[in-house]
């Protein structure tokens, strides 16, 4: 009896035990974030493995049934399989490797390119985890990641502008050509209006620009510093500067007429023209 009595405190003291081990196992595994989706940060320990420019370290963070994964659109197709955990690991024969999707990615000058995605298991928020990776070459490579600051929703562009897109626009004002004619020669200041592309690129408004006589000579100052040069009446100019975002000195032929101009764009693997326009507003001339 005394030993009927001794197994069955055994046996309870051991479900005790792997109860107590499921709940604190369950308690590891909350994440601390409720279920949805978000716009989540993504960094890394190295330069050459990083969410795509296009969306800024940003990434879309699904957390379902207290399980967290992120995905995130990479530079390139350069990186063929990630592993949640060491390159050792990812070596060894049954490893769970992840395989990339295939995104389009949409850049600040309106163009689009396809790159490899990945989703990732996160298991805690603010926390480094380790993130293998095999690029074309064959080799695997260690790395630290972090995921931070999820911001309920889906949209990465939403995050990246703020909420919303500024407006430069500038109503036409009858009239202003003469208002320009009364301007003196030399260095002003001037309202500039951008149309092309997909939208996103800018340039900096007011701007500089300078008459001498009829001529006006505008400097364009674009929000990327991915142009290499801009044609303008079938010339081509080059950027005045070498840091930062692309500057240019173009001729403008009159001021109140959309001037047709074309930027090549070095920010995907191949470089592209681009067709925009430019409009100059002279009742904003200073």
């Amino acid at each position: 009896m005394k030993k009927t009595l001794k197994y069955i405190a055994g046996l309870t003291l051991v479900l005790a035990m792997i109860l107590a081990a499921g709940c604190g196992a369950d308690k590891a595994a909350d994440p601390g974030i409720a279920d949805g989706t978000y716009v989540a940060k993504f960094t890394t320990d190295n330069s050459m493995f990083h969410v795509n420019e296009a969306n800024e370290d940003l990434g879309i963070l699904t957390v379902a049934d207290g399980k967290m994964t992120i995905h995130v659109s990479l530079q390139s197709k350069k990186i063929v399989n990630l592993y949640p955990g060491l390159a050792v690991d990812a070596q060894k024969d049954g490893a769970e490797l992840l395989e990339p999707t295939t995104d389009t990615v949409t850049y600040s000058d309106g163009y689009t390119d396809e790159v490899y995605g990945f989703d990732i298991p996160v298991p805690a928020l603010d926390e480094e985890f380790d993130v293998a990776l095999l690029g074309t070459k064959g080799t695997w490579y260690d790395h630290k990641v972090v995921v931070s600051d999820p911001v309920e929703g889906d949209d990465i562009q939403a995050v990246i502008n703020g909420g919303g897109e500024s407006s430069s626009e500038t109503d036409a004002s009858s009239g202003s050509g003469s208002a320009a004619a009364d301007v003196a020669d030399g260095e002003h200041s001037i309202e500039v209006s951008l149309e092309g592309g997909s939208g996103k690129a800018t340039v900096d408004s007011p701007t500089t620009i300078r008459k001498n006589g009829d001529e006006y000579t505008a400097v364009i100052t674009w929000s990327s510093p991915h142009y290499d040069y801009m044609i303008v009446d079938g010339q081509r100019y080059e950027p005045v500067n070498t840091d930062g975002n692309s500057v240019f000195e173009i001729p403008v032929a009159s001021l109140d007429t959309p001037l047709e101009v074309i930027a090549d764009t070095t920010a995907m693997s191949e470089p592209h023209e681009i067709e925009y326009t430019l409009t100059f507003d002279s009742a904003t001339i200073k």
